[in-house]
């Protein structure tokens, strides 16, 4: 399965997020790499936006696994 770098730009007057493909990779290390890259030049800038890196089957479920909303995290409750 490969792995697909995308910047996630969310909204702050709704739950939605944008999208936009950067590209694809068979090896682990490489799309890491472009993420980590992606990521400081985006923190440089001061963008809103996220670069992530997903591990799907293909196009269409790596956007629907980004797209859907994740649960508040809990630390320190068992």
């Amino acid at each position: 399965m490969p792995y697909f770098v995308y910047y996630v730009t969310q909204h702050a007057d709704n739950s939605k997020k944008l999208l936009a493909h950067l590209d694809t990779f068979d090896n682990f290390k490489a799309a890491r790499s472009m993420a980590r890259e992606q990521r400081a030049a985006l923190k440089a800038e001061g963008s809103d936006r996220d670069c992530r890196l997903i591990f799907a089957k293909n196009q269409v479920e790596a956007e629907k696994l980004l797209s859907a909303p994740r649960e508040e995290r809990v630390i320190g409750e068992d």
